[in-house]
């Protein structure tokens, strides 16, 4: 199944919701600056697939449609933004968190308290507030890029 199958109308409004988040943090303060060690190094970000929030919901016990998916899920749009330094990945969650273009619905800061397997990253759910997008959850992970090294391999092995 296609994302715009699944998502239907709700897909471009993902889509434009993802681009105005990565826009968004392309004009952190700082980054247009030439400096050698900029706060962000990079950015990825994705909708989650069909069949990836189809698991989820049905692990969670919810039926698989895209209509509660976007009303139970909070990650259908997913920004991952890497930081030089752990200092630079809380300045960057603080000037998210002040913010006016949507509101912070719960913070995870699993970097100061990691989960029981290792996992670090600090996690911001949010909730557009404005526009085409309005009411969208999305979820926004910020680490290091050691940290992130670690995840994608942590990954691989698994």
């Amino acid at each position: 199944m296609t994302y715009e199958e699944y998502y239907g109308d709700a897909y471009f409004i993902l889509k434009q919701t993802e681009r105005e988040l990565l826009e968004l943090v392309k004009n952190y303060p700082g980054q247009e600056e030439l400096e050698d060690v900029q706060p962000i190094i990079y950015c990825k970000s994705r909708i989650k697939s069909p069949d990836s929030i189809t698991a989820k919901l049905r692990k969670q016990g919810f039926p698989g449609d895209s209509q509660t998916a976007l009303e139970r899920m909070h990650d259908a749009v997913g920004i991952r933004i890497i930081c030089s330094f752990m200092d630079d990945v809380y300045e960057v969650a603080e000037w998210l968190c002040g913010r006016k273009e949507f509101e912070v619905i719960e913070k995870k800061d699993y970097i100061a308290w990691p989960k029981p397997n290792g996992y670090r990253s600090l996690h911001l759910i949010l909730r557009m507030k404005d526009g085409p997008g309005k009411g969208i959850q999305a979820e926004i992970q910020l680490r290091t890029i050691a940290i992130d090294f670690w995840a994608a391999r942590e990954h691989q092995m698994k």
